[in-house]
């Protein structure tokens, strides 16, 4: 069995979470800093972590197994995940590998380099539609993988 984690504090793709671990009867933990409200009658629990920068992500990394799925949007956490043996995905649907998580890592430093330089502002953009289908798919494909190696 695997699990699927959610850093859940910024997501904007928990709807669909809910719907593909429905699907394949796996148990979601969303993991913030504050309560927010769960689906009535799914495996979904609330996991209340202490006020911090990095308390969601330190919980997540500590139970997260080999074969798990989580979902974030941030690239240090999704490293960890990766090293611990899980998958990550980004709630725009694109999937962290081995390949691609060192050049992830540079580009956020660069990014932070330049929002502290004050050349860069503002958040990501609103997910479209397209990037929910992508989100969608992403994380079907990968909980169909770690069940198949799951047996």
């Amino acid at each position: 069995m695997i699990d699927i984690y959610v850093d859940a504090d910024a997501c904007p793709v928990k709807d669909e979470v809910y719907q593909v671990a429905g699907r394949y009867g796996l148990p979601v933990f969303l993991v913030a800093n504050s309560a927010m409200r769960v689906p009535q009658g799914g495996a979904v629990e609330m996991i209340v972590v202490e006020q911090g920068p990095d308390a969601a992500d330190d919980w997540i990394a500590e139970h997260v197994r080999p074969g798990d799925v989580v979902v974030t949007a941030d690239i240090p956490l999704a490293a960890r995940c990766l090293e611990a043996g899980a998958c990550a995905v980004g709630s725009d649907g694109r999937p962290f590998s081995e390949d691609s998580i060192g050049g992830a890592l540079a580009t956020r430093e660069l990014k932070s380099q330049l929002r502290e330089a004050g050349g860069v502002s503002g958040g990501p953009p609103p997910l479209s539609v397209r990037a929910r289908s992508r989100f969608l798919s992403a994380l079907d494909k990968l909980v169909q993988a770690g069940l198949r190696n799951a047996r």
